[in-house]
C-alpha cells in the first residue's frame, strides 16, 4: 500500500510552486507578446490608411460595434450612413455596395483588433494582480499604460472625426499624436518586458501558482 501511495505520488507531485524568477518570466514574457501586438496594430492601421479605408465608419460604438453586419439590411444600413460622409459625397459618389465592403472590412477589423488588445492586456494583467506576480512597484506602470492604451482607442475615434466634417481628411496633427502615441505605447511596453526578461527580482521569493 505505501509503495503505491509514493508510485502515486510520483505521478502526481504537490501543487506546483511558482517562484519570484518564474513570476516575473510569465509577466515579462506577456508583455513582449502584448508588444508584438501593439506592432502588428500599427501595421494594421499603416494599411487601413493606404487602403483609404479609414473613414468607411461614421461612427463610433466601443462597446456594441465588434459586432459585423450580418446580413443584407445591415449592410445597405452601414453603406447609407457612409453615404451621408464627405469622402463619398466628394471623392466616392460611383462607390458600388462591394467595394465599400472592401474599404469596411479594413477599419472593421482594425477597430477589433484594437479591442482585442485592450482585453489581451486587462485579463491577464487581473489575473497577474491577483495571483501577485506583479511586483508592486510594477503595478502603478501597467495600470497607467493600460489607461493610455484605452485613450489611444478614443483618440483613433477624435482622428476619424477630423475627417468626417467638411473635408473628408483626417487632421494630420491628429494623425500624428495617434501614431506617436502607439509608438510610445509601444516602446514603453517593450522596455517593460525587456526590463522584466534580463534582469534578477529584488526580493526572491515563492508564489503560489
Amino acid at each position: 500500500m505505501v509503495d503505491v501511495i509514493e508510485q502515486s505520488s510520483a505521478v502526481f507531485p504537490p501543487r506546483a510552486r511558482l517562484s519570484a524568477v518564474q513570476a516575473q518570466t510569465w509577466v515579462g514574457a506577456w508583455l513582449a507578446i502584448m508588444s508584438a501586438l501593439i506592432l502588428t496594430m500599427v501595421m494594421v492601421g499603416g494599411a487601413t490608411r493606404l487602403t483609404e479605408s479609414g473613414l468607411s465608419m461614421v461612427d463610433w460604438a466601443p462597446v456594441t460595434g465588434f459586432v459585423p453586419p450580418l446580413n443584407e439590411a445591415d449592410w445597405q444600413a452601414e453603406f447609407a450612413k457612409y453615404q451621408t460622409s464627405p469622402e463619398f459625397k466628394q471623392v466616392n459618389a460611383a462607390m458600388t455596395l462591394d467595394d465599400f465592403k472592401t474599404i469596411y472590412h479594413w477599419e472593421f477589423w482594425h477597430r477589433n483588433l484594437g479591442r482585442f488588445l485592450g482585453l489581451a492586456f486587462a485579463l491577464p494583467l487581473l489575473f497577474f494582480c491577483a495571483k501577485g506576480f506583479v511586483p508592486k512597484a510594477l503595478a502603478p506602470r501597467l495600470v497607467l499604460l493600460l489607461v493610455l492604451g484605452g485613450g489611444q482607442g478614443a483618440l483613433g475615434w477624435y482622428m476619424v472625426q477630423s475627417g468626417l466634417v467638411d473635408v473628408p481628411e483626417v487632421s494630420h496633427y491628429r494623425l500624428a499624436a495617434h501614431l506617436s502615441m502607439a509608438l510610445l505605447l509601444f516602446s514603453l511596453v517593450w522596455w517593460t518586458a525587456l526590463d522584466l526578461l534580463t534582469r534578477a527580482p529584488r526580493k526572491p521569493a515563492t508564489l503560489n501558482h
